[in-house]
């Protein structure tokens, strides 16, 4: 699982880099299935069905008011001040990696979309410092929304963080908000996708037409931040982190 995530990151901070005004949402995917090709993995999310819907693409792109499960497009541009985010998965040697960052296009962002990028990076961190044996599900939970919050920033509860293993998404659930003490006990071995999605407004969503991409209600702008990360004696070990 290493191995795989470490793919994931390294296609995630090549993407990054690749982010700039003219872009398209294909561009992105079209580089992030080239390097996954190329290191002998699989991307995870093209043609994973949900209920008959099959996602079309490689990556996630997320633009602005778009939360997660962006289709990447050769008519989608990148213009400067955009928030985007990237949410990428692979499957290597059997084995599933996951994680997302949320970057500005072009220019420094503006105050807001610093602190609300800022602020969900940190509330990620924040849960994965809960990863711990003998902690609960709603240790991490608690932290991330503890964390959110504070900002003035709402949490998304209509999507959640997931276990992660020989598949994309497994059991248990892991929400970005909930109570301390409450929930699964972590015990060691175990692998968790967390990942808070955080909106600069209200916490509702919309799903448009296209039946995949999840957008803010209120039309304010969404962050995401995601690590696959294993539950160890020593504590929180980031696959997906270089």
């Amino acid at each position: 699982m290493r191995a795989a995530n470490v793919i994931v990151a390294e296609v995630l901070a090549e993407l990054c880099t690749r982010v700039a005004p003219g872009v398209t949402t294909g561009d992105l995917d079209r580089v992030a299935e080239d390097m996954t090709n190329r290191r002998g993995a699989v991307p995870a999310f093209k043609g994973y069905e949900v209920h008959g819907r099959v996602f079309p693409r490689s990556v996630c792109t997320s633009i602005n008011d778009e939360i997660v499960h962006g289709i990447p497009s050769d008519h989608r541009v990148l213009q400067a001040h955009d928030l985007i985010g990237l949410d990428f998965g692979v499957r290597y040697h059997g084995y599933y990696g996951d994680a997302a960052v949320t970057v500005a296009v072009g220019a420094a962002p503006d105050q807001e979309a610093e602190r609300l990028m800022r602020t969900t990076r940190e509330a990620l961190w924040a849960g994965i410092e809960h990863v711990r044996p003998g902690n609960r599900i709603g240790d991490v939970s608690a932290a991330i929304q503890e964390r959110v919050e504070r900002e003035g920033f709402s949490v998304v509860r209509e999507f959640v963080g997931h276990g992660i293993g020989k598949r994309l998404h497994e059991e248990p659930q892991v929400p970005n908000f909930g109570n301390r003490d409450r929930g699964l006990r972590l015990r060691e071995g175990m692998v968790l996708a967390i990942e808070p999605m955080v909106n600069a407004g209200a916490p509702e969503v919309v799903i448009k037409e296209d039946g995949w991409t999840a957008v803010t209600k209120d039309g304010s702008r969404s962050a995401h931040f995601e690590h696959s990360v294993a539950v160890t004696e020593k504590g929180p070990y980031v696959l997906s982190h270089l």
